[in-house]
């Protein structure tokens, strides 16, 4: 007959397997997806091979340079030049080279000497205080959805690289004009850094902040990108003092504090006719140039002939 001593840790690890196999099937067979209930248990693998399939992936199967939108090479360089150590590999390319579409750039023996002013465009050249700005810069990533770090460093990379640091539509904070750097200020629906207290734009507080001497431009942004048709939301519980002050909502302990809403569109302008009126507009304010941005659904939207 057998017999289970009480130091027989064998046996007892026998019975916990048993007994959580008997329990793992019994949760199983109560579960809402079709594959636990019907394979108790072993249908658990399933899941368990889903969760580890990127980590397979990874590193296992995917190439150094197959990854979107960065590979695993480009991203071993980042890591390297952000340490401080060599990104350069001996004996040739690691590429395949032959392949179709493959593309590069052929040397010459004459290069042509490229002009400072040929590796920049012109805006505003009407305007009384036009800009000269990069070919490549740094997109619109809102103060509240990056921190102050982030904006931080952002910033501080295009003075040094002598190119503009777009705002996103969070405002322009105290951790834009820090490091120094050339800005685009984004104003969005939410009007953040010329806001009103109802919400609607200001345009003494719009002159204030257009008025900064790093603030080279100021672009228009419709409607809300990829959130078309109900806006965006910040919750309160996100709201710190900083983000307060840079977008001009009252902030935490304040009267008034609450979510921050940025409206599916603009209150300030209606229409195409409207937009470039308000465009004018601004442009007449600061004196600086002025453009917008969108993301077009429908195009018959964006002819004046359309009824409003």
């Amino acid at each position: 007959m057998w017999h289970m001593g009480l130091n027989d840790w064998s046996s007892w690890a026998y019975v916990g397997m048993v007994a959580g196999y008997w329990y793992i099937g019994l949760q199983d067979m109560k579960s809402n997806k079709a594959v636990r209930r019907n394979f108790p248990v072993l249908g658990n693998v399933r899941y368990i091979f889903e969760t580890l399939r990127p980590e397979i992936r990874q590193y296992f199967i995917e190439g150094d340079n197959e990854a979107v939108p960065y590979s695993r090479a480009n991203r071993s360089m980042a890591y390297r030049r952000a340490k401080g150590m060599g990104d350069v590999l001996p004996f040739g390319t690691r590429r395949d080279v032959y392949k179709q579409n493959y593309e590069w750039i052929n040397h010459s023996l004459y290069p042509t000497k490229i002009k400072s002013e040929d590796t920049k465009v012109l805006f505003g050249a009407k305007r009384e205080q036009p800009y000269y700005g990069a070919l490549l810069n740094i997109s619109a990533m809102s103060y509240g959805a990056l921190s102050d770090n982030a904006i931080t460093a952002l910033n501080a990379g295009a003075k040094h690289g002598g190119f503009y640091h777009n705002t996103g539509e969070g405002g322009v904070s105290r951790f834009h004009l820090a490091p120094g750097g050339d800005i685009v200020w984004n104003v969005g629906t939410g009007y953040f850094g010329c806001r009103a207290i109802d919400g609607s734009f200001d345009r003494d507080k719009f002159l204030e902040t257009a008025s900064i001497p790093a603030v080279k431009m100021i672009e228009i942004k419709l409607s809300q990108g990829a959130k078309p048709g109900h806006g965006g939301m910040l919750p309160k519980e996100k709201i710190t003092p900083a983000i307060a002050e840079a977008r001009g909502i009252p902030g935490p302990g304040e009267p008034g504090f609450a979510d921050c809403n940025s409206p599916a569109s603009h209150s300030a302008f209606n229409g195409p006719r409207g937009l470039i009126e308000f465009v004018g507009e601004l442009q007449e304010l600061s004196r600086k140039p002025v453009g917008f941005k969108m993301c077009m659904g429908r195009p018959e939207e964006f002819m004046v002939r359309h009824t409003y």
